[in-house]
């Protein structure tokens, strides 16, 4: 199987790459859009900022090329942000696949500190991503953006709101936890995802 990290300006490539590795796929780490096009998953990685970002992206035409993207598709972190249609890092213009905004965390007591980093659970997972999912699990985030619950929901999550911390429409799928980060229920979604 062909999988290919997007190559950009954006952290946690390289976690990404070692966690496919630990599940014996060896990925390339590409920006080439041919190679993309080819492949038989694409991960679009992120941690970063996403007006900085999305500026890259449309510079170097990445971003047609990953809404122009058939095969299975999954976002991680700002990667799923930027699939999103608007973010209010920067007030920036996305990907638009799925149809709905990026809101900034806003307090709402002395406990609730940004970014919400750590582990959290999952629940209402639903769609292929959470195959064999019968109970709420714990997953890694740092982030201090989020994606309220809308139609695209496939897991959500408790943090100051409760929002969605995974989407799915057609082949894009997107975590904003860190699969490659969160031991063997991480390893259990992209296991799922490169076998979808």
């Amino acid at each position: 199987m062909n999988v290919a990290i997007i190559k950009y300006n954006a952290g946690n490539i390289f976690s990404v790459d070692h966690a496919l590795r630990r599940l014996g796929v060896e990925p390339v780490v590409t920006a080439d859009k041919e190679t993309l096009m080819k492949a038989d998953r694409v991960i679009f990685p992120g941690v970063g900022e996403a007006a900085t970002t999305m500026r890259f992206l449309k510079e170097q035409q990445l971003d047609r090329l990953i809404k122009d993207l058939r095969q299975p598709v999954l976002g991680i972190c700002l990667g799923m942000q930027l699939m999103c249609r608007h973010s209010e890092e920067g007030d920036a213009d996305c990907l638009g696949i799925f149809d709905t905004d990026v809101k900034r965390f806003r307090p709402q007591c002395h406990a609730d500190k940004v970014p919400h980093m750590g582990w959290n659970t999952l629940h209402h997972t639903c769609g292929p991503l959470f195959k064999g999912f019968d109970r709420e699990e714990f997953v890694y985030f740092v982030h201090s953006f989020y994606v309220p619950v809308n139609e695209y929901a496939a897991a959500q999550t408790d943090y100051i709101v409760r929002y969605c911390s995974a989407l799915h429409k057609d082949n894009f799928y997107a975590t904003q936890f860190h699969p490659e980060k969160s031991g063997k229920v991480g390893e259990r979604i992209l296991t799922n995802f490169l076998n979808l």
